[in-house]
């Protein structure tokens, strides 16, 4: 036991020469050489608290970004125990930085109306799954070249041409049809909600 105990004092020793002449160097190669010794024990840390190999690999290199910057500000007495507690709130810091934009995710999906893409003139069809009975009915209520447009176009994702050539117009006539459609769907759904 007392060996280890030398040895343990030794390394903290070694570690405390490597980054003095850090510090008074610049040399990163240095600072390089010493971080190497625990690297694998920082990366162990961040997968710990990422739970991603490729978010804990990224860590590893941001945390010794870090080091070059903070082993300059602070004095340094243990360097591994400063480098866990560095290495930790790296970690905590992106779980929070994780949070808070899974957060405002979930804020944006409970307010679709702040969504662009969500907003009914831009996409009124976006997947079929997603259409209710109500957008249903409407689509029933349309003029038949309307309805038909509608469900070419967003249904079945098919180009003014290939619509045209199924009902047998022009193109122009087409692009009336779905924006005329469009408006018809806007109204039915915002006065009788479908009904």
């Amino acid at each position: 036991m007392p060996s280890s105990k030398k040895q343990e004092e030794f390394d903290r020793q070694l570690d405390l020469l490597q980054i003095r002449e850090f510090r008074k160097t610049g040399n990163l190669e240095i600072l390089g050489e010493l971080y190497h010794k625990y690297m694998h024990l920082v990366y162990g840390l961040c997968l710990k608290y990422l739970k991603n190999r490729a978010d804990a690999q990224d860590a590893v290199m941001q945390i010794f970004e870090k080091l070059t910057i903070e082993s300059v500000k602070q004095e340094i007495y243990h360097f591994r125990s400063w480098l866990y507690v560095v290495s930790k709130n790296h970690c905590l810091l992106e779980l929070r930085k994780k949070n808070s934009e899974n957060d405002h995710l979930k804020k944006m999906q409970l307010n679709e109306q702040s969504f662009v893409e969500n907003d009914f003139e831009m996409h009124p069809l976006d997947e079929e799954k997603k259409m209710t009975d109500a957008l249903y009915k409407c689509i029933e209520k349309l003029k038949k070249e309307q309805q038909q447009s509608i469900r070419l176009f967003y249904l079945q994702k098919k180009c003014y041409r290939e619509i045209a050539h199924a009902l047998q117009c022009d193109e122009k006539s087409v692009k009336s049809f779905i924006q005329n459609g469009k408006r018809n769907l806007k109204i039915c759904l915002e006065t009788n909600n479908g009904r």
